[in-house]
């Protein structure tokens, strides 16, 4: 029976059934671990907030990091590009789609005529 579930290729075999035997041990033993775990923990606010040395915890425009500072380096060394892009930027999907369809058309052109 396990022979009909053996796929045997050039590099080797693969047995599905092998893996849902070994996915399902896997399962087990992590239900195992989790269902030993600490019954008693508290998940109310208190015990959940970050520790942050006996400060009182910040509000979140202090410790909130821009996305534009975050990737500054980013922005800054592509700006040549993002001003070339932002013009076809509509934020409608169909356009997207027309430009994916528009660049795959051409791929494939190319790929048959380098052929």
């Amino acid at each position: 029976m396990i022979e009909s579930f053996t796929l045997t290729t050039g590099f080797g075999a693969w047995n599905a059934l092998f893996w849902v035997i070994a996915f399902a041990i896997a399962l087990i033993i992590g239900w195992i671990i989790w269902s030993r775990g600490e019954k008693t923990y508290d998940t109310g606010k208190e015990s959940t907030a970050p520790f942050l040395s006996g400060n009182a915890e910040p509000d979140k425009e202090e410790v909130h990091i821009r996305a534009g500072n975050l990737y500054w380096g980013y922005t800054d060394a592509l700006s040549g590009y993002y001003r070339f892009i932002r013009p076809f930027h509509t934020g409608n999907l169909s356009d997207y789609f027309l430009a994916y369809l528009l660049v795959t058309a051409i791929v494939l052109v190319l790929v048959v005529i380098l052929k």
